[in-house]
């Protein structure tokens, strides 16, 4: 008889009261959490040091109220724009005969693929001062057009490249919508317009709200796009004055307060999203009429914006040569793509390995004392990157461990910068794991024990190859998003140490855009791969656009 069914025949004969967690796995688990915690604990108690007076002022200060100012504007412009576009997009592709609807509902996720800080890129090349339009509108006699930089280009960027969280939460809540509900409605004499409003609306409500708060989140934390419209909100502030101390550590400060906020909010989003109807019959569909050539219309120009214009200009700047766009020492090597192939391994074995304890932890105890540890291992993760590097940045310059007699200098080095993925994206590994372990029976793991197997070798031996696929699609979905990671690669690689963002980051810089073609669409690419693995691992949402193309 194979082991297989010998455990799942014992399985039927134990108790589920032997699979309790172990001591061991439990400080294990309360060490992981712990360190992930440490960056943003320490940064708030050295905060603490800068005296009452001097906080008071930093924190009044009239640069201080401009940043703030200035973050909540981004944050409420972009989540308005992106409730304008991903709302309609939504409806459209759910409600409505929009003609050749699948290829909408796939493209209109699709911007999610392109880093935010690369579309912003893009969007100077083509629309700056000495951009294509402007080349293109000079025989016209214009030479001028309209700055994107400043408030007007971040809020614009920012939209194009995160509406589609509004669009697939919303989305999510129009399939799950009984649509009996809306034909009842049509029943009793109300118009489609009012019918939507009193009905469908109030229904989908808590998803546009879940998605608005992750774009707000998004928005407040982001640090490229910001920068490379020359907007100065908390995480462009935070990064130019991130050797002085007390107005960064303020500053910091702020910045963790309004996201915190803003994951309250999100929490408080998702028990109400939890708690709405769901129906049985799908979302009704009606006839668009005369309106459907408006709404391709729409859907093309956000589809040009989003997609053509930042992909078109990446692949034109590998065609063309001249001024700006080769040469200038910024040569770029493959050693590039190796060292963040490189850094992006090593975040994704370690965050694998302090996750698998946690979400183990996690998913075999209801205790609070697991749960306090799960929920420890998202801080780092809601922590903007460049507050995280900074915490970093401050603690590796004023601490020197020793070991065996020997100073370590952790300051910009390898470890170091790992460590800040970890903390970063360990929640990606965690959710992954943790989803595979609930699917594991308990009663499987405690068979093998009245086999005479050890707790370490019945994890193991049965425990372990029936997580494998949640392991290792946490590990992936670490290694792809450390790739893209930009502020604190910035601020942790060791000097020298060039990868791909820190490459594009140089040379966008100094105005050489052509030579950030080949790595920024390296990255696309990455972002896309991205993409597909949270797809996999979210298990539905292709399976549901397929399946409702197929109903329709």
């Amino acid at each position: 008889m194979a082991t297989s069914d010998r455990l799942q025949r014992l399985a039927a004969k134990v108790s589920d009261d032997g699979d309790s967690p172990s001591v061991g796995l439990t400080l294990l688990a309360g060490a992981v959490a712990a360190a992930v915690s440490f960056p943003v604990t320490w940064l708030v108690l050295r905060s603490l040091e800068i005296g009452f007076g001097q906080a008071l002022d930093l924190f009044t200060s009239p640069s201080t109220f401009d940043v703030v100012t200035n973050s909540i504007l981004l944050v409420a412009g972009v989540t308005a724009g992106s409730v304008l576009i991903g709302v309609p997009l939504a409806v459209l592709t759910v409600q409505t005969d929009l003609p050749f609807r699948r290829f909408w509902t796939v493209v209109a996720a699709l911007p999610l693929v392109v880093p935010s800080y690369i579309g912003a890129f893009a969007f100077v090349s083509a629309f700056g001062p000495r951009g294509v339009l402007t080349d293109l509108l000079a025989p016209l006699g214009v030479t001028e057009i309209p700055a994107i930089y400043g408030f007007e280009g971040a809020t614009l960027v920012l939209t194009l490249f995160t509406y589609p969280y509004v669009y697939l939460t919303t989305r999510a809540s129009l399939l799950s919508f009984d649509g009996s509900l809306m034909e009842a409605a049509r029943t009793l004499n109300h118009g489609r317009w009012a019918a939507f409003r009193k009905v469908t609306l109030p229904q989908i409500a808590p998803g546009i709200a879940a998605g608005s708060l992750l774009v707000a989140l998004y928005a407040l934390s982001d640090f490229g796009t910001p920068s490379i419209m020359h907007f100065d909100v908390f995480t462009r502030i935070i990064y130019q004055n991130m050797w002085d101390r007390n107005l960064a550590a303020v500053l910091s400060l702020q910045l963790l307060g309004l996201a915190a906020v803003i994951l309250a909010l999100e929490k408080r989003v998702g028990a109400d999203d939890a708690n709405a109807s769901r129906g049985h019959r799908g979302a009704a569909r009606f006839s668009l009429g005369v309106w459907k050539w408006p709404a391709l219309l729409f859907c093309t120009l956000v589809a040009v914006l989003c997609l053509v214009v930042p992909v078109g200009v990446l692949f034109m700047w590998l065609t063309r040569s001249g001024p700006g766009y080769a040469g200038g020492g910024f040569e770029f090597t493959w050693s590039f793509g190796f060292n963040s192939i490189y850094v992006a391994a090593l975040a994704a074995g370690a965050a694998t390995l302090a996750a698998v304890p946690v979400a183990y932890l996690s998913g075999r105890d209801d205790s609070r004392l697991a749960a306090l540890f799960e929920r420890a291992s998202y801080v780092g993760y809601a922590t903007p990157g460049v507050v995280l590097g900074l915490a970093l940045v401050y603690f590796s310059s004023a601490n020197t461990p020793e070991l065996a007699g020997f100073e370590l200098n952790l300051s910009q080095t390898i470890p170091l910068l790992t460590f800040a993925y970890v903390v970063r994206f360990l929640p990606q590994s965690v959710g992954a794991i943790r989803s595979s372990v609930l699917q594991v029976d308990p009663k499987l793991t405690e068979a093998a024990r009245t086999l005479g197997k050890t707790p370490r070798a019945a994890f193991r031996k049965v425990t372990l190859p029936l997580i494998a696929p949640g392991v290792v699609a946490g590990g992936a979905l670490v290694f792809l998003t450390t790739m893209k990671e930009l502020p604190a690669t910035l601020m942790l690689r060791p000097t020298g140490f060039e990868t791909l963002v820190t490459y594009i980051w140089r040379v966008q810089d100094a105005g050489y855009y052509g030579q950030a073609a080949v790595p920024a669409l390296v990255l696309v690419g990455v972002s896309a791969l991205s993409m597909l693995v949270l797809l996999r691992q979210d298990g539905g949402e292709m399976e549901s656009i397929t399946q409702e193309e197929h109903d329709g």
